[in-house]
């Protein structure tokens, strides 16, 4: 497959400086692109890889326009949004998605609704009551439970599993007595689930995953949880049941979020951090502690048991020390 750079600027915009007529016959990153291939440069700091690749044409943005000049070059306000793209449409012209249509091995269940634009992977499980909207994917070995909604646009990668009981038991006298989870799932809109992540069907009420939300690889969703639109979470994180997380969120690798709180919108949560209590301001929020050598790292955490009493002993010294210089001045 071949596009020439005339037709990627008919398709997608930019501004071009170059051969127009220059033929791209696939996309790689800068360091290793060849003379028929396409890449992008978006951070300034690797500008000195422009003077040594080998790329056909780079995306660059306004600031590295200069510095591209002796190459061929599109320029764009955003190099990396422009590049996912240009991804698009290379994936479009080749035509190698999934097809719509249910595939063989595939079961759905009696009651079950999918669209016909879309498409059911090898091995997927749609239960009862189910609905899937159009130009929807599922990869091979989904599985969607009973009653819940899949929206329009949506991709849900291998082994996901959408609409498993939630994690709900009653102490029982030492031991657990299951509580039914009856509610189910509804998920928006041009959602992304990736493989092997897990969302729970609510108690009562349904777990909701609004529009445009991402989720990557290997994340537990508890019952009950409302993501707000276009949130996005990394591999490994996990929410549990009856959290409230607000639009527009990330929340980097290994990520946790404590059950029953509510997070406002845009809030963004570094890696390996613990919330533990609702977050009322937007903003960037750390909690996980330097690795060092297990030794020092113990002694260092027990440390941080007394910090609050350190800084009331600090606190009280410097009103005395305070108090001793006003005394000394008069």
């Amino acid at each position: 497959m071949t596009l020439r750079l005339r037709a990627l600027i008919d398709a997608l915009g930019g501004e071009l400086h170059g051969d127009a007529d220059r033929v791209i016959a696939g996309l790689a990153p800068l360091e290793r692109a060849s003379a028929t291939e396409l890449s992008f440069l978006a951070d300034e700091k690797l500008a000195p890889l422009l003077a040594t690749s080998q790329a056909g044409c780079v995306i660059v943005g306004p600031q590295l326009a200069q510095a591209a000049a002796q190459r061929d070059c599109i320029v764009a306000p955003d190099p990396l949004l422009y590049f996912a793209r240009v991804t698009q449409l290379f994936r479009r012209v080749r035509g190698d998605g999934p097809q719509p249509g249910i595939h063989p091995s595939a079961v759905v269940e009696e009651g079950a609704h999918i669209d016909a634009s879309a498409s059911i992977g090898a091995l997927c499980f749609v239960g009862r009551n189910a609905r899937i909207g159009a130009h929807t994917i599922l990869m091979p070995r989904v599985t969607l439970g009973h009653d819940c909604v899949l929206g329009a646009r949506c991709i849900i990668h291998s082994g996901a599993v959408i609409g498993a009981d939630g994690f709900g038991f009653a102490p029982n006298d030492g031991a657990w007595e299951k509580i039914e989870q009856f509610g189910a799932v509804r998920i928006g809109d041009d959602v992304q689930i990736g493989a092997n992540t897990c969302v729970d069907r609510g108690a009562l009420d349904d777990t909701v995953i609004e529009d445009g939300v991402k989720l990557d690889n290997l994340i537990q969703i508890g019952h009950n949880c409302h993501v707000g639109k276009h949130t996005a979470m990394a591999g490994c994180v996990g929410v549990a049941g009856s959290a409230n997380i607000g639009a527009y969120c990330t929340v980097s690798g290994a990520g946790m979020i404590a059950g029953h709180i509510t997070i406002c919108d845009h809030v963004h949560v570094m890696p390996a951090t613990m919330i533990t209590h609702s977050v009322t301001k937007p903003g960037r929020y750390s909690g996980y502690f330097p690795v060092d050598e297990y030794d020092v790292w113990e002694k260092n955490a027990a440390t941080l048991r007394h910090l609050y009493r350190l800084r009331e002993r600090v606190r009280r010294l410097e009103r005395a020390l305070n108090a001793k210089s006003d005394d000394s001045a008069e």
